[in-house]
């Protein structure tokens, strides 16, 4: 699955988190961007999944991305930028993962 990532300027170990759910970044926007709060944010082509780190992100920002998204019918996930919040919002948004061997807790 690809994943559009928006916020922050540094991912850290975020890649590997996603990696882990089967996931690839396909391309990661700051957000710092001034254009992006003020026209229609278009999404890259081939993108599944719009991930939104919240604590590092202005609201017209995330509105803008999120109307993008709808228009698509991608799904978005919100949360903040932090390895255990990501974890638990992935573990909510795909229920149908292989629970096995899994460390976080979604039920």
């Amino acid at each position: 699955m690809n994943a559009l990532i928006v916020g922050a300027d540094r991912l850290g170990n975020i890649p590997e988190v996603l990696e882990g759910f089967g996931i690839r970044i396909a391309a990661h926007v700051t957000g710092r961007d001034c254009t992006h709060q003020r026209r229609s944010a278009a999404l890259p082509s081939g993108i599944e999944l719009v991930i939104l780190f919240t604590d590092f992100l202005g609201h017209n920002v995330m509105k803008r991305f999120r109307e993008a998204a709808g228009r698509k019918g991608v799904s978005t996930i919100c949360c903040r930028r932090s390895v255990c919040a990501l974890e638990q919002a992935l573990g909510r948004a795909l229920p149908e993962r292989d629970c096995r061997n899994c460390r976080v807790r979604c039920r």
